[in-house]
């Protein structure tokens, strides 16, 4: 399909009813810049002026908060070290329980069948109980909050209950192994745990409890376990210290909720890198930044309403949940899922979206790629009458998957690619219901992302690929990392590239639409499927076993997507045979999730390294795909480079 026409346009109708129609006339009114006409001249205020921009989001959404609101941005040249709104001060379960009425705020779903409605007086009262709950447990200001849940309104309540005491919340998905999760809570010391009996996934029942378990011996600072009981099925609590069902924990007695005031930057939400070079590094995001973020993205880049039902296909161990959830603040109804996507067939999540009504839809490119695969036709067997928009993330959405969801499953619906990471809680570049969309590109880059390509020199390029980078301080940057007091691990992870440069580790390009494309990692994170995966977290698994000595792990782009090859250099006499690949895929499983075991296990006498003896997982990366490695002579071993050469052949299925 030629890429000479936009796959879709916005009617007349449709742009003018849009928030973001309305916000460029209240910027214009606003600053009496009448050149700020449409999207373009709005992109550009909004990097030129940053700090008044911010300002005019933040009225527009009507965020709710106390202090002064000027300076906005203090030292706005540093990056990192800019500070936004220093004086101000606000509470982020206050602004996403504004709306205290009977219009729906949660509806829940799952694979067993279960259907739960919850408004927005009910979700009110709610997180009142279960922030008096942790305020008898002892919780405070500053204190952290871990929840291991499947994708619950419980999961939801606890969060907001955390956040309105001030206290700061880290959350992941119950498929974690028990290492997985203790690398990630044990570093940061949670007061309080919150899980599920169980989750449902595939048709099975899968227990939580016996890794709760493991979990609590290895983190002496939990001091109380909350236990839903989501499966039905009768608790067995024995074993788990500190240990209390949700109901006791609820108590009976309503207590409104009290929403303590924090600076613009007091710790929201904790969240984790994907362990490339270690355990993940533990990345603290700031109320305030979060919050502005989520509501620019939602408010004027999703065009979200308070009539919407928006849904995204997510576990809250992954960014779209937390994003997913600020939606409360413009007073949608957020529809949750819980279970697997294709089961019992590949018509689940469209299922849902006829039966409650999802006018936006949020899913993984893989997802769509699944269903076209599985040759899924919604547009001939749904209504999907109140579709309007699609969003997907996670990895580059292929232009093929844009033809079959405009060929396949509706023709006047924005679908909207969109990208940026755990590391901002937000986007780089998404969608715009004002501009068209363009076959395989990201609509726009994001307002106030001062998004930029830059070449091999660190030099800006257009129509061409490049390194993902920010070249000024926006909101939503991580505070800092956790247990980082010189702040030498933020600054490595993202400044290291090109200093006062934020290099995001995405290959990308901006095309003459103004649009972006995403090719995928430019750096050693592994990403399948959308869920990125650092190699340390697989390393620890895999060397744990006596027959191996070393290993390396890459992402090989494949059909469409990226699967995982691991590498493994074995004890003198040993050989890779089906038996060892089983057992080194079964301890990869059982102790990290199912999504870290990789497509094929290959042996090798050598692994590449550099001088100073870090393993060089780029330069096997590029010769399995044929590429040039560059800077050979960083390398100790550059002769271990032709034994994956030699590999290619077998990567070839």
């Amino acid at each position: 399909m030629s890429n000479d026409a936009p796959l879709w346009t916005p009617s007349a109708e449709r742009r003018e009813a849009t928030n973001l129609h309305r916000f460029v006339r209240f910027v214009r009114e606003a600053t009496g810049n009448e050149d700020i006409g449409s999207y373009a001249p709005l992109y550009d205020f909004s990097i030129r002026h940053p700090a008044r921009f911010w300002q005019l989001v933040w009225e527009f959404c009507g965020v709710r908060a106390s202090g002064d609101f000027e300076p906005a941005l203090v030292d706005g040249d540093r990056m990192p070290g800019a500070t936004w709104f220093p004086d101000v001060k606000l509470n982020f379960a206050q602004n996403l329980l504004r709306f205290k009425d009977e219009r729906p705020a949660l509806i829940f779903r799952n694979e067993w069948g279960h259907k739960r409605d919850i408004t927005y007086a009910q979700l009110h009262a709610m997180v009142g109980r279960v922030a008096h709950g942790l305020k008898q447990a002892g919780v405070e200001k500053g204190d952290r909050v871990a929840g291991f849940l499947p994708n619950l309104p419980e999961t939801i309540i606890a969060m907001l209950a955390t956040a309105s005491l001030g206290a700061t919340w880290s959350s992941a998905s119950p498929d974690f192994g028990v290492n997985g999760i203790v690398d990630r809570f044990g570093q940061i010391e949670p007061k309080v745990l919150f899980c599920a009996d169980a989750y449902a996934y595939g048709g099975k029942r899968h227990d939580c409890l016996g890794k709760v378990r493991d979990v609590l011996a290895a983190i002496p600072s939990i001091e109380r376990c909350v236990v839903i009981p989501y499966s039905g099925e009768s608790l067995q609590l024995d074993g788990l210290r500190g240990a209390i069902t949700w109901d006791d924990f609820v108590g009976s007695e309503d207590h409104p909720p009290e929403f303590v005031a924090t600076p613009f930057n007091h710790p929201l939400y904790i969240m984790y890198s994907s362990g490339t070079t270690g355990k993940p590094k533990c990345i603290v995001h700031g109320a305030g930044g979060t919050l502005l973020q989520h509501l620019k993205e939602l408010v004027l880049h999703t065009d979200l309403k308070r009539e919407d039902h928006i849904f995204y296909y997510t576990t809250c161990g992954w960014m779209m949940w937390n994003w997913l959830v600020s939606s409360l603040a413009v007073g949608a109804a957020v529809v949750l899922y819980d279970g697997s996507p294709t089961y019992p067939d590949g018509n689940a999540l469209w299922n849902l979206a006829d039966e409650v009504g999802i006018s936006i839809f949020g899913t993984s490119a893989k997802w769509i790629d699944a269903t076209a695969k599985m040759g899924l036709k919604p547009r001939e067997t749904h209504k999907l009458h109140a579709l309007k928009t699609i969003l997907s993330t996670g990895s580059p959405l292929a232009p093929e998957s844009f033809d079959y969801v405009y060929r396949d499953v509706k023709e006047r619906v924005l679908l909207a690619s969109i990208s940026g990471g755990t590391d901002i809680v937000s986007c780089f570049a998404l969608g715009n219901p004002v501009l068209p969309v363009w076959r395989g590109e990201l609509q726009c880059r994001g307002l106030g992302m001062k998004v930029e390509i830059l070449d091999d020199a660190g030099k800006p390029v257009r129509e061409q690929p490049g390194e993902l980078a920010c070249t000024a301080s926006f909101p939503s940057m991580p505070v800092y990392f956790w247990n980082d007091p010189d702040g030498e691990k933020y600054r490595a992870a993202y400044f290291s590239r090109v200093p006062g440069v934020w290099c995001h580790g995405d290959r990308a390009e901006l095309t003459r639409h103004e649009g972006i494309i995403i090719y995928g990692r430019s750096d050693a994170t592994l990403n399948p499927g959308g869920v990125r995966i650092g190699t340390a977290e697989i390393y620890r698994q895999v060397e744990q076993l006596p027959e191996v000595l070393e290993s390396v792990a890459v992402g090989q782009r494949w059909q469409g997507d990226e699967r995982i090859v691991l590498f493994v250099r074995l004890r003198d006499g040993v050989q890779l045979d089906d038996a060892l690949r089983d057992r080194i895929c079964t301890q990869i499983r059982d102790n990290t999730t199912a999504r870290h075991v990789p497509a094929k296990i290959l042996q090798v006498a050598d692994i590449p390294r550099t001088i100073s003896g870090k393993i060089s997982e780029l330069a096997v990366r590029a010769v399995i795909h044929g590429e040039a490695v560059k800077n050979t002579d960083a390398l100790a071993n550059p002769q271990a480079l032709d034994l994956y050469a030699a590999l290619r052949e077998a990567l070839a299925s």
